[in-house]
Parts: C-alpha cells; sequence; structure tokens
C-alpha cells in the first residue's frame, strides 16, 4: 500500500534529521489531506513540531525538510515516491507524489486481498459488545444504529488486522424481565377467558400477545417466573432473526446475565474488590469508592442494598471484569444516549478493579429522528410505541439502512429520511455510491464485446489521476475509522470516490477500440475503483449491485 510505504520512507528521513539535530525524533509520521485550493496529494505537518523544538521559524524548517524529501525514492522495489515537495505557511511540507507510486498502488489493489490491512499497527484485542437491547420488547430503530455502528465497526477494526470479538448481553434476569413475563401471562388469562391483572409497569403492545398465543398446552399450570422464561426466549430468538439474519449484524457471543449469577461471578467480583480495598459498608449497604478514582465519577455507588440484593450496577462489573479475565485487552461498548451519566461510574469500576484506563471506552450513539420528507414518524406498525428495526428495514431497505446510519458520526443527533432511503436516484447516498460500482460492471461487459482488459499503463489525465490517488488514501480511510471508532469516515470516503468517478467518465472515454492501449489504462484503473467501492461498502454490511 502506498501510503504505507511513504510513511516509512518518510519517517526515516525524519528519524535521521531529527537525530542529527538533537532533537526528539518522531514517533509516528501524520500525513493530511490538503485543502482543496492547494495543489499537492499530501500535507505534512510535522515541520511545525521540530520548529518548537528548534526555537525556529516553522515555514524556515519547511524549507530544509521539503529540499530532504524532494524526489524521495523507495527501494525493494525501486520506486519514486515523491515527484515535488514544497514549503507551504504557516510550515507545512507539500508533497506531488509520481506518477509511477500512484500506478504501483493500483496493482496492489488488484493483487492485494487485505488492501487496508495496516502491518505496522499494534494489534489489539479487541471485545466489542453492542446493541444489548433488555429481551422485552422488538429491536428498535436506536438499536438499528448500535447494529450498524458496532458491526461496521468490527469488521473495519478486523480488516486494520486486530483481532476483535463481538457480543450481545442478555438481561435475562432482573425486575424488567419478572414485568415482562407477568405482562405475558395476563395477556395469556385473558384470551383464555380466566381472571387477570394486567400490570401496572407491565409491557403493552401486541407482541406481547402474540407472545401468549405462542404459549403450549399446559401454559394453565406455568408460573409467572416460567412465563418470563418463555417470553426470553421468545424474544431473544426474534431479536437473533432481526439483527443476524435480517440486519446481518454478526455476533460471535449471546452472553446472558444468568451465566454470571449461576458462575457466582457477583460475589466473586465483591470480593475482588474488597481485597483491593475498593468496596466499603456503610448504612447496611455495600458500596463502590467510585469517587476516589481518576475517572471522574461524581460520587460513590452503590454495590449491594440493604436488603443484600446486589445492584444491575454489580452484574455490570461482574460482566466486564468476566469479559477482561477472557484475555481481551480492551473493552468496547456501544451505548445509547440515556447511559452518558453511566460511563464516569463504569471507568471508575474498571480502575478499581486494577484494570489500565485504557482498556475500556464506550461509544455514546445520540438519537434518532424518523421522517419522511417533512414529516415525522412516530409510530411503528406493531409495537404501539417506537419503530422497530424490521419496520425501517422492510420500508427502506438494508442497504439504505445501513449506509444512511453509517454516514453520521455516533455523537450526532440524526434525522433518518425514509423516502429519500427509497429514490433510486443520485440524491441517495447509497445509491450514489452502488450506481458507480454497476457503472463500472457494465464498462467490464462492454470492454469484453470489444476484446479489450484492464492493463496497466498511464491514466495521466486530470480526473484519472484524481481517481488513482483517491484510491490510494482508502488504508488512510480505515485508520481514521479506527483511530474515531466509527465508520463514518469510511461512509464519506465512498461518498467522495464515487463523486470523483463521474467527471472522469464523462471526460475518458474507457471502450475505445482505436485507442487500446489507453483504454485498457483505464480500465485497470476501473478495476482498482469497483474493488475498493464493493470491498468499502462491504465493511459498512451494504452490497455492491452488479446492475441498477
Amino acid at each position: 500500500m502506498l501510503f504505507h510505504r511513504l510513511r516509512r520512507a518518510i519517517h526515516a528521513k525524519l528519524d535521521a534529521w531529527a537525530q542529527a539535530r538533537g532533537i526528539e525524533r518522531p514517533q509516528a509520521v501524520v500525513l493530511n489531506t490538503p485543502p482543496p485550493h492547494v495543489s499537492a496529494d499530501v500535507s505534512l505537518p510535522y515541520p511545525m513540531q521540530a520548529a518548537k523544538a528548534l526555537k525556529r521559524k516553522p515555514l524556515d524548517v519547511a524549507g530544509e525538510l521539503a529540499a530532504e524529501l524532494n524526489g524521495l525514492r523507495l527501494s525493494g522495489p525501486e520506486l519514486p515516491l515523491v515527484e515535488s515537495a514544497q514549503a507551504a505557511p504557516p510550515g507545512f511540507v507539500n508533497l506531488r507524489l509520481s506518477e509511477e507510486a500512484l500506478a504501483w498502488n493500483l496493482g496492489m489493489i488488484g493483487s492485494d486481498q487485505r488492501y487496508g490491512f495496516d502491518p505496522d499497527a499494534p494489534k489489539r484485542s479487541v471485545n466489542l459488545e453492542f446493541v444489548s437491547a433488555n429481551p422485552t420488547g422488538p429491536v428498535h430503530v436506536a438499536s438499528a444504529r448500535a447494529a450498524t455502528l458496532g458491526d461496521s465497526l468490527a469488521r473495519i477494526l478486523a480488516r486494520r488486522g486486530h483481532i476483535v470479538k463481538t457480543e450481545y448481553y442478555v438481561n435475562d434476569v432482573g425486575r424488567q424481565v419478572d414485568l415482562l413475563g407477568r405482562s405475558v401471562k395476563a395477556r395469556w388469562d385473558e384470551a383464555h377467558g380466566r381472571p387477570c391483572v394486567f400490570p401496572e409497569d407491565g409491557y403493552h403492545g401486541e407482541y406481547i400477545k402474540d407472545i401468549a398465543a405462542e404459549a403450549p398446552p399446559g401454559a394453565e399450570k406455568w408460573t409467572p417466573e416460567e412465563f418470563s422464561k418463555f417470553a426470553v426466549e421468545r424474544m431473544l430468538s426474534a431479536h437473533k432473526r432481526d439483527l443476524e439474519e435480517l440486519f446481518q449484524a454478526r455476533f460471535d457471543r449471546w452472553f446472558r446475565e444468568s451465566e454470571l449469577h449461576g458462575a457466582k461471578a457477583l460475589d466473586k467480583t465483591l470480593d475482588k474488590l474488597r481485597r483491593l480495598g475498593r468496596a466499603y459498608e456503610k448504612d447496611g449497604a455495600v458500596w463502590l469508592g467510585s469517587s476516589e478514582t481518576e475517572a471522574g465519577d461524581d460520587k460513590d455507588r452503590v454495590l449491594v442494598r440493604g436488603d443484600g440484593r446486589p445492584t444491575y450496577f454489580l452484574a455490570d462489573i461482574a460482566y466486564h471484569e468476566d469479559k477482561l479475565s477472557r484475555g481481551f485487552s480492551e473493552l468496547i461498548d456501544i451505548w445509547g444516549a440515556d447511559h452518558h451519566g453511566y460511563v464516569p461510574r463504569m471507568k471508575a469500576a474498571i480502575e478499581a478493579l486494577g484494570h489500565p484506563p485504557g482498556s475500556f471506552h464506550t461509544i455514546i450513539h445520540q438519537l434518532v429522528h424518523l421522517c419522511r420528507g417533512k414529516e415525522a414518524v412516530k409510530m411503528s406498525k406493531r409495537a404501539g410505541e417506537f419503530v422497530t428495526l424490521r419496520d425501517l428495514v422492510e420500508e427502506a431497505g438494508l442497504d439504505a439502512t445501513r449506509f444512511f446510519f453509517a454516514l453520521r458520526s455516533a455523537n450526532s443527533h440524526m434525522n433518518f429520511d425514509i423516502e429519500l432511503a427509497k429514490k433510486e436516484s443520485q440524491e441517495n447516498p447509497v445509491y450514489y455510491v452502488q450506481y458507480v460500482h454497476a457503472r463500472i460492471r457494465s464498462i467490464f461487459r462492454e470492454a469484453e464485446k470489444s476484446a479489450l482488459s484492464p492493463k496497466p499503463g498511464a491514466a495521466t489525465e486530470p480526473t484519472a489521476r484524481a481517481l488513482a490517488l483517491k484510491l490510494a488514501w482508502f488504508p488512510e480511510a480505515l485508520k481514521t475509522c479506527e483511530r474515531e471508532l466509527s465508520p463514518h469516515p469510511l461512509a464519506s470516503y465512498l461518498m467522495e470516490l464515487a463523486g470523483l468517478f463521474h467527471p472522469f467518465y464523462e471526460q475518458c472515454r474507457v471502450v475505445d477500440t482505436a485507442a487500446a492501449e489507453t483504454s485498457s489504462a483505464r480500465l485497470f484503473l476501473c478495476k482498482g475503483v469497483v474493488i475498493v467501492i464493493k470491498d468499502g461498502l462491504s465493511l459498512l454490511g451494504v452490497s455492491a449491485p452488479e446492475k441498477m
């Protein structure tokens, strides 16, 4: 990959340059995309960092480093990397890459099945938990956003070379599960003409009646606990169908809270906190000294109530301790906006257990507002209280749903326009990208009729060069996704790549038997575009149609 080789070559130059001047050697090389008005391919901000250490003007340092990097070459293979390097205010080095380097990278796209893998990145062992909706109702739209974030991020991290295991935490014990069972029992009694009292805080909606209707003969003898168990299994099966079969989100493990209780994990975790001096007793309860940690929790938290019942917080701590005990070096949790205040206390708990602060990360995704054009969507077809994931996918389509959610960072509120998602026009972002893939496939079919095939060659027109350069940035887009723990840089990248293809296609005739050599080179460039679009869409869980 071009930028991987470029970064290594630049780092070797900067390292020697800094060592010769007695300043701290650079730990990493940052390569930025220059602003549109700058005629350059890559921008290097390092001179401003070096200027502080040398107590010199950044622009002067940039001029010196530009001379060092001008004409930079790579050995093994022998390859010119930098065609020109120029200093720019206030202290950047702007680089123009060689045509040979861009052509070499195009060849890498076709031959490397792991284009985007970073051999130099420190390898991470990550447990990525997402959705984890209570099995007390259908999976709703907010969970669909979490599913997109989690599943896409897992795919991207794996492509980058990390070990990633995905997990769904099932809260199958506690008050909410008890209410679910009593709600189903009341609906079963109602349907069979038996006296019933619906629980005051019970679950409403047609799905409760559906579960009750599925109860087998003999259910009249069931206890509320048996109704709870039956209802949880039915809801969990529905969650798996919606998330894994319908939404194509993959989970390596569905971890049940009851597993923790069966293994006495809460007791073991509490014992560990006591041994470490992090848990104490007050007013008949057991508390975590979370306000004394560096995580910033504002007060201590109850772990065991005065009547001896453990809190949900203790179960969550035990669950995270279990994940870390399985050998993961990092935990990433994706939570809804209503969990924002829960972050400091969980960070405090991880610290209290003796784990490094960097071993736990949270991604908080904001609310989703559905609309059809300017009309807000408030009610679902079945659930009564919310729009379900299945409702949305069946109306808007899987590809549009996943791509729309991937387009926005988790920390931004989102308006999801169902009418736009259904449009088969270039107004629709996912259609805009998929159309380019389908268009190139049709070009290949036309080329075959003319006995033309993709071959490396000179495709030096400005629009062709812009495409080749954008393809070289693909691994960097994945790197940004990893750094920001979000798939949205990849979705934005694919939109930009598709946008660059249109002027190329308009200005450069691709299938041209009268200029076979040029045509083959342009087909080779198109081959790189179609591979990267298909690959990028796949990392987002979106299909790449052959025809549209």
